[in-house]
């Protein structure tokens, strides 16, 4: 019983943690809507979908890639490509209020990240942040090979666009001309502090990963846990990945889903990069383009600093600090995040630099 409840307790915790002085200023929001901006909240999650396709990975491994094209009219006048990168333990849905905002406005480029979702299973050696730049990389050569690109990550989804600027820098200004950083880190994160709360972080951080690491190897009978835990796991993921003011409970219960259908084992595979992520140094050759840095106040697992450190290694960058929202932020707040990223889009089409 003692074994279980600490399974139960450590695994969501993991699987709800990461899921998981700048010249353009700081913009606070504090309500909970933006008029106008409802977009989404007819459909239910998981409906909105197009043709998949499939891009190999330079490993061989098979994403899964979905196009929302641009009505003809806005297709026509050079706007560029969205392309939206989730994050850990999560998939391509967890854009949906944005997938369902620029549908239609703007081709939309969604893809599930390795042994996420409807993708297939990384080898454990290539289950790195620079790989999933490596894969970003791919996915731009086969689906978006020409014009212009505003990448949007969140989380890891956010590191996975810092490792393609380190890989290839080439990319940020002729092609890349645009960046929405939401909920994301450049590196310095403690993820330990989830498990091992307290500890410091040369101390705490080992004991994370022997943790985790001892998690794995019954990754079978953790993922049972999480499942018999369906309760613990719903208010879990509510306490880590929100905010929680009036939040509505489809919404966890959606997130959850997410949690719960990424097997402990991939969790595990992953959650070394985290406490290895350094990336602070690509940040000098992405600032000439406009880039919208978001997160929530209330932010759990990538701490609101973060953010702020990378809008001042950013200038020319935009700041959005969504009071009271958590690191589910694009879903909890999706408004708002929707405003942000349509202030970076105006910036981009009128052909603003940093």
């Amino acid at each position: 019983m003692m074994r279980g409840t600490l399974l139960g307790l450590a695994a969501g915790a993991v699987g709800a943690a990461l899921a998981g002085g700048a010249a353009a200023g700081t913009v606070v929001h504090q309500r909970h809507a933006i008029a106008g901006r409802a977009h989404g909240d007819d459909e239910p999650f998981g409906s909105l979908r197009s043709e998949p396709l499939t891009v190999v990975a330079d490993d061989g491994v098979p994403l899964h890639v979905e196009v929302d094209e641009a009505d003809p009219s806005a297709a026509s006048d050079g706007r560029p490509t969205l392309v939206f990168v989730h994050g850990y333990a999560l998939n391509m849905d967890c854009w949906h209020f944005q997938r369902a905002t620029y549908r239609g406005r703007f081709r939309c480029v969604f893809y599930d990240q390795r042994s996420h979702g409807r993708s297939g299973r990384s080898a454990k050696e290539n289950a790195t942040i620079d790989q999933l730049g490596s894969d970003l990389a791919t996915v731009l050569e086969h689906v978006v090979p020409t014009g212009p690109v505003v990448l949007v990550g969140h989380s890891m989804g956010g590191m996975s666009i810092l490792a393609l600027a380190q890989r290839h820098p080439e990319l940020f200004g002729p092609r890349v001309v645009g960046v929405g950083l939401v909920a994301t880190t450049s590196g310095q994160l403690d993820p330990h502090t989830i498990l091992v709360p307290g500890i410091p972080r040369q101390i705490g951080g080992r004991v994370a990963l022997r943790v985790v690491a001892g998690l794995a190897r019954g990754h079978q009978l953790v993922d049972h846990v999480r499942r018999a835990g369906k309760a613990f796991a719903i208010v879990a993921t509510d306490q880590f990945a929100f905010g929680g003011r009036d939040l509505p409970e489809h919404y966890v219960e959606f997130v959850d889903d997410m949690l719960s259908q990424t097997p402990f084992e991939v969790l595990a595979e992953f959650f070394p990069s985290f406490s290895e992520l350094d990336k602070a140094d690509v940040l000098d050759g992405m600032a000439s383009i406009p880039i919208s840095v978001v997160c929530g106040t209330d932010d759990r697992m990538i701490p609101v600093e973060h953010s702020r450190r990378l809008h001042e290694a950013l200038p020319g960058s935009t700041l959005v600090e969504v009071e009271g929202a958590g690191h589910m932020v694009l879903i909890e707040r999706h408004a708002e995040v929707d405003a942000a990223l349509d202030d970076l889009l105006q910036r981009i089409v009128a052909g603003e630099s940093a």
